[in-house]
């Protein structure tokens, strides 16, 4: 009789289950083990810096050596700024970045992104995506040199000392070249220049006056020392990746590589390496078309996690020169702003820096569907609530059959009572009965799981879009949700803050959870109360479940649900008046009411 609700329970339970359960039961205890890890490195980060770092440790092409790390004592660490001062530097100065190259090694590694900061306050600083060596975290991009095999030349290292050749500030219309001679005959040139965005492009060049031709392999390097403090878990991808060609894309996760030591990738022509967190990443490009051996690497003695690639041989016969081209992207990963460089440069697969999982094909429209209206309407709360009707009116159809069969159950209610009385203790007979009842009726029994169904895959799509892009980090709505992507910062718990105490997380109790969870009780009660016990139970907690469960998740997520679940009550509304059906909203909530009352006095 009720089998439409047991449907939906189902459905809801073992569609939702795992996506929920996850966050609540296994999420939490995850995060503080991984809080008590984090804490542990950043405490021994304080007291010793990262040390020098290993060339590239790709197996090279025929003819040239594996690289070997370079062996260095550890120093003492010292505050990022302190770092900065112990040398010389060249100024980068573009609308999105602020920072600094470093003279010793001419390495990229000191970078600010101007338009993001650490919290949603004005006055926070902004994001550091770079940090040098001898500071707490180091983190910076290198590039060199590797001799072919028995080759005795002398080659720029981490601590060689370059001259600034021309501009003295790396701007989008300023590039500067740094210089070194070997005194052996060798003069190496490394030029820098920086579009408007996060994209560097950087030229090394090697002058031969040593009256003798010579082979070297080019490499690139990104260099992180110690794991990052990030919570992603396992919705999202934050380590070492690449994308090589055929060899498709390649994600290697900190904990991988601290087992492994070691993930070489086969040799290709297109593609591009690095290392990526949730929102910012940092990737070496070589020059498409040019052939490059990618190579992911972990030092246990340094904590260095190592992402690089050894370019194709560079023959430079006497009296002439030879250069490596390359691309570093550092900064923001902006969905157009990585589309543009995919396009604009030739960078295979680039997008795929945004960790738009296995359900990609949901993900990206829902995407370009939020931030399509966001640029009509100026914020992404109102882009969602909108979205959610343009889904709505999409599934309509379906959510109206759905309505429409639930609707024509419920008028043959007394029919199917009068088949169970007819037939009590046949439940063969009784079930072959309403089947045939369903078929002249034109009833589908499965008909009221649709509107949960149709519902989870924009729910996981949704979470997902708020979880990874750039976009919605610290996009506010009205009110109090200054962070679409964070939980609601408010709590009952607290009286909304009346209380001055901050609960534990478990406590987090918000006024969207709460209004989300008042909905999806209301719609609850919109069909008929089920007779047996344990589903009454179900449908009742139900709701107070998931009030808890998703009290914790993006607030952008609870909104969408606690709209959603009011566009799903009016809509079931209308469309069971128009059906002639009573609607049991009312009656339901009296009756449940009143028979907790009822229980109170029985048990007094």
């Amino acid at each position: 009789m009720f089998s439409e609700n047991r449907n939906t329970i189902l459905a809801i339970v073992l569609s939702l289950a795992v996506l929920l359960g996850w966050q609540f039961f296994v999420a939490k205890p995850q995060l503080e083990k991984q809080q008590a890890e984090l804490a542990a490195q950043q405490e021994a980060a304080q007291t010793a810096a990262a040390e020098a770092a290993a060339t590239p440790g790709a197996a090279p092409q025929a003819g040239a050596p594996a690289a070997t790390p370079t062996a260095g004592a550890p120093v003492a660490a010292v505050t990022r700024d302190a770092a900065l001062g112990q040398s010389a530097r060249v100024k980068v100065e573009t609308p999105r970045l602020t920072g600094s190259l470093n003279l010793t090694g001419a390495r990229i590694d000191d970078l600010r992104l101007k338009d993001y900061r650490q919290t949603v306050e004005d006055n926070s600083p902004t994001v550091e995506l770079l940090s040098p060596k001898g500071s707490a975290a180091p983190y910076f991009v290198d590039y060199g040199w590797v001799p072919e095999a028995g080759a005795t030349v002398t080659l720029p290292s981490a601590t060689t000392v370059w001259s600034i050749d021309g501009n003295d500030t790396l701007t989008p219309t300023s590039p500067v070249t740094l210089t070194w001679d070997n005194g052996e005959g060798l003069v190496f040139k490394r030029s820098f220049s920086v579009d408007e965005n996060y994209m560097f492009s950087v030229t090394q060049t090697v002058e031969n006056g040593t009256g003798q031709a010579l082979t070297l392999y080019p490499y690139g390097m990104i260099v992180r020392t110690g794991e990052p403090n990030h919570q992603s878990f396992y919705i999202l991808h934050e380590g070492l990746i690449g994308y090589f060609g055929d060899k498709g894309l390649q994600e290697v996760d900190y904990s991988d590589l601290r087992e492994e030591l070691k993930v070489p990738v086969a040799e290709s022509n297109q593609g591009w390496i690095g290392i990526t967190d949730k929102y910012w990443a940092t990737t070496l490009i070589p020059t498409p078309g040019t052939s490059f051996t990618p190579t992911f690497g972990y030092n246990a003695s340094t904590d260095n996690f190592q992402a690089d690639f050894l370019g194709e041989a560079v023959t430079i016969a006497a009296g002439a020169s030879g250069e490596a081209k390359s691309h570093v992207f550092a900064g923001a990963k902006e969905t157009k702003l990585l589309n543009a460089y995919k396009d604009n440069l030739g960078i295979s697969n680039f997008e795929l820096l945004i960790d738009w999982g296995w359900f990609y094909f949901l993900t990206k429209p829902m995407f370009y569907a939020i931030d399509f209206l966001y640029h009509l309407v100026g914020n992404f709360g109102v882009a969602i609530l909108l979205v959610t009707v343009v889904v709505k009116a999409i599934f309509f159809p379906l959510a109206n059959k759905s309505y429409v069969s639930m609707s024509k159950m419920k008028l043959v209610q007394p029919q199917m009572a009068a088949i169970k009385e007819r037939y009590p203790d046949d439940r063969q007979k009784q079930q072959q009965e309403l089947m045939e009842l369903y078929k002249k009726e034109k009833i589908n029994p499965l008909a009221g799981c649709l509107p949960v169904l149709i519902q989870i895959p924009v729910f996981f799509s949704l979470y997902k879009v708020l979880f990874v892009t750039i976009e919605m980090r610290h996009a506010p709505f009205f009110g109090w949700i200054h962070d679409l992507s964070a939980p609601d910062p408010t709590t009952v718990f607290n009286l909304f803050g009346l209380i001055p105490w901050d609960p534990p997380q478990m406590l987090m109790l918000g006024v969207w959870p709460l209004i989300m969870g008042v909905t999806m009780f209301l719609q609850m009660k919109m069909n008929p109360t089920p007779p047996d016990p344990a589903q009454q139970m179900i449908f009742t907690w139900m709701p107070v479940l998931f009030t808890f469960m998703l009290a914790s998740f993006p607030a952008g997520l609870v909104i969408y649900w606690a709209w959603n679940n009011s566009l799903s009550i009016t809509q079931q509304y209308l469309i069971m008046r128009r059906q002639g059906v009573k609607i049991e909203l009312w009656d339901n909530l009296r009756t449940t009411f009143r028979r907790k009352k009822g229980d109170e006095a029985s048990k007094g």
